[in-house]
C-alpha cells in the first residue's frame, strides 16, 4: 500500500509532491496573472474609461483611411509584452480576410483584444473570450465590427429569399443573421444588403448589453461600453452605427 509522505527524488532534498506543486503553478500563471491585473485596474496602461478608447479608435481609424498610419516597430516591447497583456478593446470583428481590426484602428501589438467569426455574431465560446477580456484583461471597450459586402450576411438574405440550402455547419451560423435580415427588410428592400449589415451589428450589440453573468453587470455599472461599427472596404473608413 502506498505511504502518505512524500518520496524525496534521488540526490534531492525536493519532493515529488513539490515538484508537480510548482508545475501546476507554472500552468496557472497566465490565468493568475490576468486575475492580478483586474485587482489593480488603476495601476495598469489600460485604466482608461471607455469614451477616451473609443476616441482612441477612431482617431487611429482615420489616420488608416487617409494613409498616415503611424510608422511602427514590431519588435519594441516584444519582451514586456510577454508577461502581461493591457488591451484597449475588445473587438468582436468578421473573419473576412480584408479586414484586419489592428490595421484599420492603427493600433499597437497588444492593444486590440480580437474575436473573429464570419458574421460577428456571438456565441457562447466568444462570449466567454469577451467575459475573460472585460473580467480579467480590464479592457473598458467592446466593439463588434461589421463590413460592407459581407457574405455571411449576404447568404443569409439568399436563405430566406431564395430558400437556398448550405452545407455544413453554416446553416447554423446563418440562424444566428437571419433576424437581422427580417428586421431590415421591414424598410424595404433597396440596399438590403447594407441594412441588414449595420442591423445584424446593432443587435449583437444589443445581444451583449444583457448577456449575463459578467457583460451586463459591467455595462450596467458602466465600467464598460458596447458600441457597433461598420468597416468599408473600399474607403477604409469605419462608421460607427
Amino acid at each position: 500500500m502506498c505511504d502518505a509522505r512524500d518520496e524525496s527524488l534521488p540526490g534531492s532534498p525536493v519532493s515529488r509532491r513539490s515538484v508537480m506543486t510548482v508545475g501546476a503553478m507554472a500552468m496557472l500563471t497566465p490565468w493568475v496573472a490576468g486575475l492580478a491585473i483586474a485587482e489593480e485596474p488603476s495601476v495598469v496602461p489600460n485604466a482608461i474609461n471607455p469614451g477616451a478608447a473609443l476616441k482612441r479608435l477612431m482617431e487611429g481609424n482615420s489616420r488608416y483611411a487617409t494613409n498616415t498610419a503611424n510608422q511602427r516597430d514590431f519588435s519594441a516591447d516584444r519582451a514586456a509584452r510577454v508577461k502581461s497583456q493591457f488591451p484597449i478593446a475588445a473587438i468582436l470583428s468578421c473573419a473576412d480576410s480584408r479586414v484586419a481590426p489592428e490595421l484599420a484602428f492603427d493600433q499597437n501589438p497588444g492593444d486590440l483584444f480580437v474575436m473573429r467569426v464570419a458574421g460577428n455574431v456571438i456565441s457562447p465560446d466568444l462570449l466567454a473570450s469577451l467575459e475573460y477580456g472585460v473580467k480579467f484583461l480590464g479592457v473598458p471597450l467592446v466593439m463588434v465590427l461589421g463590413h460592407t459586402n459581407c457574405g455571411a450576411v449576404s447568404a443569409a438574405i439568399n436563405v430566406l429569399q431564395n430558400n437556398d440550402a448550405l452545407p455544413g455547419h453554416l446553416p447554423g451560423l446563418i440562424s444566428s443573421i437571419k433576424p437581422a435580415v427580417t428586421r431590415a427588410k421591414k424598410s424595404g428592400n433597396d440596399d438590403l444588403l447594407n441594412r441588414a449589415i449595420a442591423e445584424n451589428v446593432n443587435l449583437q450589440v444589443v445581444q451583449l448589453k444583457s448577456s449575463s453573468p459578467i457583460v451586463d453587470k459591467l455595462y450596467a455599472a458602466k465600467k464598460i461600453d458596447i458600441v457597433g461599427g461598420v468597416y468599408d472596404l473600399k474607403t477604409g473608413k469605419i462608421s460607427l452605427t
